[in-house]
């Protein structure tokens, strides 16, 4: 223990919110995931990368079930969601959904106001009561770092909004009820360097109350969102750590042929 200096205080536990274990998907006959075994911290950005079709956005999928929606697929070994076992038997599908939020690469707003969209899941779970109503859109877009530029626009449809803000305004919804864990697949993919940057700006504020995990195909991203990095190649975990050591001192050979651009 040489190695360390004593007055650098430990770095805090990081708590799981969310871990995997030994999990494979599969559609079909076609196994997408192999074995996967892997700890998402709690307040914290988990960044999966690596090359297009690796299986990043398969993992991704199955942590909240959403999996189950594409025929043939199946998921075998253990999610577990605090104490939750998220395919446990009498585990309800749409109460894991509800916790572990999803948004999607390409925004996907209801062609309804913008308050209807961010009331949408609420009015679902039946909320009637309008002031709560009211009061959860507000604050659900004020995570967003929306409510400024719609808070007089609240009645208008929300497809007239900007692409970046129609982004927001998909996370929005997905916070308004109340998850603990926010899915982003590729959020900012579709979006121009100023939209990206507004995304990735509320990506790092978000921590502060929700767990995140994000799949990029931008290693910058990753890089300048996540503390943590997992590397997926040809549906396999390859290396898992924090950001940092994994772009300044990956383990593997393929990680560090990735970052480089050797390949990908």
């Amino acid at each position: 223990m040489g190695m360390l200096r004593s007055d650098t205080p430990p770095p805090p536990p990081v708590v799981p919110k969310m871990s995997a274990h030994e999990v494979s998907v599969f559609y079909g006959d076609k196994e997408a995931i192999k074995n996967v075994s892997l700890d998402i911290a709690k307040n914290r950005v988990t960044a999966l990368i690596g090359p297009s079709g690796c299986g990043k956005s398969t993992f991704l999928r199955s942590l909240n079930r959403m999996n189950e929606l594409i025929d043939g697929a199946r998921v075998v070994g253990r999610i577990l969601l605090d104490e939750t076992e998220v395919y446990g038997k009498g585990v309800d599908a749409v109460d894991v959904r509800r916790r572990v939020g999803m948004v999607f690469q390409k925004s996907n707003p209801f062609p309804k106001s913008v308050f209807d969209n961010v009331a949408f899941g609420m009015r679902i779970a039946g909320e009637k009561d309008k002031q709560r109503l009211a009061q959860r859109v507000e604050e659900s877009l004020r995570g967003a770092a929306l409510w400024d530029e719609v808070k007089d626009r609240l009645e208008e449809s929300a497809l007239s909004l900007s692409g970046g803000q129609q982004q927001r305004l998909c996370i929005a919804r997905a916070l308004a009820v109340q998850p603990e864990v926010v899915l982003m697949d590729e959020p900012a993919s579709a979006l121009d360097p100023i939209a990206t940057a507004r995304i990735e700006e509320l990506i790092r504020e978000l921590r502060e109350r929700y767990t995140i995990v994000i799949v990029t195909h931008s290693m910058q991203q990753a890089a300048r969102v996540s503390d943590y990095t997992a590397f997926f190649y040809l549906g396999e975990l390859v290396e898992f750590g924090e950001t940092e050591q994994i772009f300044t001192r990956p383990g593997e050979t393929r990680t560090e042929e990735y970052i480089t651009g050797r390949f990908g």
